[in-house]
């Protein structure tokens, strides 16, 4: 008896440790890390809006789903001093437009009566067929900025897919675009290239979305191998019991 109470607390100890190193391998996976100033303000999580473009033909040629929050540094008026201001975009007050090529694509959101001007660019590795955002440019104006605010990254690497499928991410991501800018990404479903029939095409899904589901299969999997380990342990000490009163 004393052995199986000592297979059990093992079994227990290794489960833990699994489901703490899955845990914690969610907490790192993140796509950047969090910018250190403080916010202004938190409007709370941003609707999901769906976006699109249009080719010459009048048939969709980029297809974007996805609540978006900007994370903007700017010199303020009213306190005179840098502030970051979170910022949602509201789908019904934002209107999509762009453009597509064969090899590049883009994504223009405007909002708030051409207050806000946001740019996704994406462009096709045609050798690889594989896509990505690459660039991203952003301008507004805003009633407490002492200027126009305008930043742009042409240098990025963010929400790869293959050609003929979606990205998809439903968990939030941030992504760094310059000090000034990060944008933070719910539910997001993107594809800038090789629709069929103005639909989405099948889904590939981010890391973060991958981890998230790995860790109640971790759990699982530890679980069941701690339920037939202790199983086995019983059966053994069991005959050895039974062993031990035979007729000698």
């Amino acid at each position: 008896m004393t052995q199986i109470r000592s297979v059990h607390s093992w079994c227990l100890g290794v489960t833990l440790q699994l489901v703490l190193a899955a845990l914690l391998h969610q907490g790192f996976a993140t796509v950047a890390p969090p910018t250190t100033a403080a916010p202004h303000k938190d409007p709370g999580r941003p609707d999901r809006g769906n976006y699109h473009v249009a080719s010459t033909n009048g048939t969709a040629c980029l297809l974007a789903s996805m609540g978006l929050q900007l994370n903007v540094t700017f010199s303020s008026i009213s306190q005179n001093k840098t502030l970051v201001e979170v910022v949602n975009l509201q789908p019904n007050l934002t209107k999509s437009s762009g453009s597509c090529d064969k090899e590049s694509a883009s994504l223009k959101l405007t909002a708030d009566g051409d207050k806000t001007n946001l740019t996704f660019f994406f462009t096709l590795n045609t050798t690889s067929n594989k896509y990505y955002l690459s660039e991203v440019s952003l301008s507004a104006t805003w009633p407490d900025m002492k200027a126009p605010f305008s930043t742009r990254n042409n240098s990025l690497d963010y929400l790869q897919g293959t050609l003929g499928h979606s990205y998809m991410c439903r968990e939030e991501q941030t992504l760094d675009v310059t000090q000034e800018l990060s944008i933070n990404t719910f539910q997001l479903q993107v594809q800038p290239f090789g629709l069929k029939g103005g639909q989405f095409g099948a889904a590939e899904e981010c890391q973060l979305d991958e981890d998230d589901m790995l860790i109640p299969i971790i759990v699982g999997a530890a679980l069941a191998g701690l339920v037939l380990i202790v199983l086995l342990a019983y059966l053994i000490g069991r005959k050895r019991s039974h062993a031990g009163y035979q007729t000698i």
